[in-house]
């Protein structure tokens, strides 16, 4: 049932409204999977990137890399996946295969660059599309299973949300013990809140004000300061082994990089569009470290997934038509979402 058009909603120019098109998909190779795309999560890094936020995009542009769906068709090479399974696409469809990271499964940091899932160019200088649409075809080594006891709609904001918080909160060490601090309880947040109290870190939430504050404490936070009252930032100072900032937006890292323990280390995974200071003094009294962190690898993210499922760590979300992105994408920027909205692509 190979498809060689797929529908989708693409913005034809940066900052220009998304609309209904449809886009070329590549034949079934050898060792691609045709899936059916069931749900599509929207991240804010779509919308910089069709906005142009983050430099010059290839139009018209598809967004979309927390997929979930289902395989329709798989190539005579496959062996991974199967006719009828549940799988999920993350933010890169494909890598060099051959360097260091690739080969250590951190596809994600390729000396050549990873393959976005959109507004990037394939192996073969065609532009990629990506998952508000019907359909995508990729390699199978690109591709993750989505366990059964994960709704697919739950699961599609994994691909990166759950990823994006999954990975550090891991390569730092968040569990019994240690004093975590999330920043922002948005899209990527919320999930952070919930994979750090699962991992057996103490988690506390840092939000601009308290509105949200019994969500925070619902989804696995002990304790939610607003980061609006100066108060919060000389009573909690030298507390944190780890802090997570998911904001988009430039913040005062002096003031985050004062929140923790000697060792202590603030990771970045929102990325403003606007270059943010730091006084170096920060990091060097209390051998602090400012890092940052890019989604996971393929079996980094198999894990993530398989860790969410024995947990049953969901996204929060709120389903939407895909008549309705242009709106969702006014209320992503306005913090209007509680916590990620997903497509359903039937309505495409």
């Amino acid at each position: 049932m190979s498809v060689t058009q797929a529908a989708a909603y693409a913005a034809p120019s940066a900052k220009a409204p998304l609309e209904r098109t449809t886009v070329p998909r590549r034949p079934v190779g050898e060792h691609d999977i045709l899936i059916e795309i069931k749900y599509a999560g929207i991240c804010h890094s779509d919308i910089h990137q069709a906005r142009d936020g983050w430099g010059e995009g290839i139009f018209p542009m598809v967004p979309g890399h927390e997929i979930a769906g289902v395989v329709a068709e798989t190539g005579s090479a496959v062996t991974r996946y199967a006719v009828g399974d549940r799988v999920g696409v993350g933010c890169f469809v494909d890598s060099c295969r051959t360097c260091e990271y690739c080969l250590r499964g951190q596809e994600q940091y390729c000396v050549e660059g990873m393959t976005g899932t959109y507004n990037a160019l394939d192996r073969s200088g065609e532009p990629t599309y990506g998952g508000y649409s019907t359909h995508l075809v990729v390699d199978e080594n690109y591709a993750v299973r989505i366990p059964d006891a994960l709704p697919l709609d739950q699961a599609a904001p994994l691909l990166c949300a759950g990823i994006t918080l999954y990975s550090p909160l891991r390569h730092w060490g968040a569990g019994p013990g240690k004093k975590v601090a999330v920043v922002g309880l948005g899209g990527l947040g919320h999930m952070g809140v919930k994979i750090a109290n699962a991992l057996g870190a103490e988690v506390t939430v840092l939000s601009q004000s308290l509105r949200k504050q019994e969500d925070g404490l619902r989804l696995g936070a002990t304790h939610y300061r607003a980061t609006s009252d100066p108060a919060t930032f000389t009573e909690l100072s030298g507390t944190f082994d780890l802090i997570v900032s998911t904001l988009a937006v430039p913040v005062d890292l002096d003031r985050y990089l004062g929140l923790l323990k000697v060792d202590g280390a603030l990771v970045n995974v929102g990325a403003p569009e606007e270059p943010v200071s730091l006084n170096l003094f920060s990091v060097i009294t209390g051998r602090r470290t400012l890092a940052g962190s890019m989604i996971g690898g393929i079996a980094e993210t198999q894990e993530m997934l398989d860790f969410c499922a024995e947990h049953g760590l969901g996204a929060e979300i709120e389903v939407i038509a895909a008549d309705r992105i242009n709106e969702a994408f006014e209320r992503v920027l306005a913090s209007d979402v509680r916590y990620r909205f997903v497509i359903d692509t039937s309505t495409i």
